[in-house]
């Protein structure tokens, strides 16, 4: 069975934020955001976007691609949850 993945912003509250100790205000300033923008990301009510992931590279907390295919994995599992409507498979192109 395939879970669905977690929020990157709930493994970036707890793996890191959280472990160092820190709170949302600190880990804000230190990748030179607003709170408010960090806090939306960690409760999971906004993506992590190339920027952010790029500030958090920046900051030594892996590397931008890695947060960006994060990012990439929730949204997709989000999407195919939902399905897509009213598609047409192009003619003589294989099924994937």
């Amino acid at each position: 069975m395939i879970h669905a993945p977690v929020h990157p912003g709930t493994i970036l509250r707890e793996d890191v934020i959280n472990a160092l100790n820190l709170d949302v205000t600190q880990a804000a300033a230190m990748l030179g955001v607003a709170r408010p923008t960090l806090s939306k990301v960690v409760n999971g009510r906004a993506d992590i976007s190339d920027e952010m992931a790029l500030r958090l590279e920046t900051a030594g907390v892996g590397t931008a691609e890695t947060w960006a295919n994060l990012q990439t994995a929730y949204n997709l599992h989000r999407v195919r949850a939902r399905g897509v409507h009213n598609v047409q498979r192009f003619p003589g192109v294989a099924g994937a």
